[in-house]
């Protein structure tokens, strides 16, 4: 069973920046995808950045430019620069793990990210 352990979440003004932090630990198992998905009061779960195994990204369009996701493999570690934050960026964000066939996928417990003035 993987443990992931979410940090970096807080309060920050418009145009302000925030680094999330997600170190895996406990059983063994190829990590193919590390990604960050985040929930919104009263609005579905989406995906904001994902890194797969290859190194290729993908970013959700209200992010590009943004947002950089990135990984470090010795470490299981996978981070979101978020820069030039809006309001409509706060939600709760999730960070996940994913075998490269999707028989393990694991959930962080979230991390609240707040930008209001």
């Amino acid at each position: 069973q993987a443990q992931l352990v979410e940090s970096g979440g807080g309060l920050v003004q418009p145009g302000g920046s925030l680094r999330l932090s997600c170190a895996v630990s406990g059983s063994t198992f190829s990590i193919y995808s590390m990604g960050w998905y985040r929930q919104a009061p009263g609005k579905q779960r989406e995906m904001v950045a994902v890194i797969t195994g290859t190194g290729n990204t993908n970013y959700a369009d209200s992010v590009k430019g943004r947002f950089t996701i990135s990984r470090d493999n010795a470490k299981n570690t996978v981070y979101l620069q978020m820069n030039s934050l809006k309001p409509e960026d706060t939600a709760v964000y999730y960070c996940n793990v994913r075998s490269r066939f999707g028989v393990d996928s694991y959930w962080g417990q979230g991390t609240q990210v707040t930008v209001s003035s």
